[in-house]
């Protein structure tokens, strides 16, 4: 996507509104698409000259944001874009953050860890709780984890003899000759 330069977006927006020029014709004279003309003229009617400068680093938002800007659309006449232009957002985002908040509540819109997931099988606040323990409290813990192991083991063992006695060995078996 080609990013333009503030001056020519304020020059473009000034143009629209000082002289009688249809968007089409702004595009066609800056070889410029005309919705993105329309972009930035509603985005100068509603929060002025500084949202037409780009931005410098990527923004992040907090949930309570993402919840004042969907309460703000579903209180609202506005359409979905108006929105988006008048919390400075992304039409796509305020559109994603609303399925998210439908299906997940507010915790959908809270922030999530991103990339994968350690392959280190203890923290350091782990290893430091573990460390902490008395040794009784610990030998609790691992007989618990050992009798839930036992007691999986033996409801496969239990399985696996049901299965045997209604369909039969899974080998035929050979006669002698």
């Amino acid at each position: 996507m080609t990013k333009y330069n503030p001056e020519l977006k304020a020059q473009i927006v000034h143009e629209y509104l000082s002289t009688s020029q249809s968007s089409n014709d702004l595009g066609e004279k800056y070889n410029i698409s005309r919705r993105l003309i329309s972009k930035w003229v509603q985005a100068y009617r509603l929060n002025g000259i500084d949202l037409l400068k780009g931005r410098r680093r990527k923004r992040t938002f907090t949930a309570d944001f993402k919840l004042s800007v969907i309460d703000y659309y579903q209180t609202h006449e506005d359409s979905m874009a108006e929105v988006a232009a008048r919390f400075d957002v992304l039409t796509s985002q305020v559109s994603c953050w609303r399925s998210l908040f439908k299906q997940g509540g507010i915790k959908a819109l809270g922030p999530h860890p991103k990339g994968r997931p350690s392959k280190v099988k203890h923290t350091k606040k782990q290893l430091h709780h573990l460390a902490n323990k008395t040794e009784v409290e610990r030998l609790k813990e691992e007989l618990a984890k050992k009798n839930q192991e036992l007691y999986d083991t033996k409801m496969e063992r239990d399985i696996l003899k049901k299965s045997l006695s209604l369909f039969g060995p899974s080998t035929p078996e050979r006669k002698p000759k």
